[in-house]
């Protein structure tokens, strides 16, 4: 039971933080708009910048609340195809946790309570810690712009001249907006989670809204380098110390804000 309290309490020095208060959504049109058998130019420049984004690096500023609990905190990310790597940063010292992926096996280390999750699926991991069940590459392609990273489109309606709302042949919705002469996404919708592109620093998203069921969460994407030099093997190098003792998904889950 000690061990218990004293892991839930270190994810709670990464979760609780000052109230946020919820982002307002994007407003997106209303009604079944028309059928629009051209967009795709419209939907293929929508894509072409985020689509170009292979690596990213940054920091993630996270503020709102998962299962009730509020969440406020600083997290260091790397992204790749097919990988990544998150370091939770802590008021001082050492790192509240880092998550490697490559592929779909997923290392979590909490090293001040000497715990670790090991090959475990990283939508599991990122799903317990804040409750976001994204892969890897889907994660890089929210921030980076495009809601999904496979999303070929099937169809499209239009509202007026300046607003497409695109259905993506595996489920869901991204929509798409003209800013000025060039199309934009602002938002998706697809499996249970909505996100909404609530700020741009040029081209590329400043602060991304991600929302589900007890889930409302803004990721502030601060100096973000795009395509910089990032080896993979670098990237997912965890070195595990010894006498680190086994963590499953299941107690991660309780001592993390979905467990709270």
């Amino acid at each position: 039971m000690a061990e218990k309290n004293k892991l839930a309490l270190s994810i709670l020095l990464f979760t609780i933080g000052s109230s946020a208060c919820g982002t307002p959504r994007v407003s997106l049109p209303a009604g079944p708009g028309t059928p629009a058998p051209d967009f795709a130019p419209a939907y293929a420049e929508s894509r072409k910048t985020c689509e170009g984004v292979r690596t990213l690096q940054g920091e993630l500023g996270l503020s709102g609340r998962a299962a009730g609990q509020r969440m406020r905190g600083r997290v260091l990310a790397g992204l790749v195809p097919g990988a990544l790597r998150l370091e939770g940063v802590a008021p001082f010292g050492a790192p509240v946790f880092i998550l490697v992926a490559d592929g779909d096996r997923g290392t979590l280390l909490l090293s001040r309570e000497r715990r670790v999750v090991r090959d475990a699926s990283p939508e599991e991991i990122l799903n317990a810690l804040v409750g976001i069940r994204l892969s890897p590459d889907d994660l890089r392609a929210v921030l980076a712009g495009c809601v999904k990273s496979a999303a070929e489109a099937s169809s499209a309606r239009a509202f007026g001249d300046d607003w497409l709302a695109v259905e993506l042949a595996a489920g869901g919705t991204v929509y798409l907006r003209r800013v000025a002469t060039v199309w934009r996404i602002v938002a998706g919708r697809y499996g249970g989670l909505e996100i909404d592109y609530a700020a741009f620093a040029g081209d590329r998203p400043s602060r991304v809204v991600l929302r589900g069921k007890d889930l409302d969460l803004a990721l502030a994407v601060n100096g973000a380098e795009i395509n910089g030099d990032l080896p993979r093997d670098q990237l997912v190098a965890l070195k595990i110390p010894d006498g680190v003792a086994p963590l499953s998904i299941e107690e991660l889950r309780k001592a993390g804000p979905l467990g709270q």
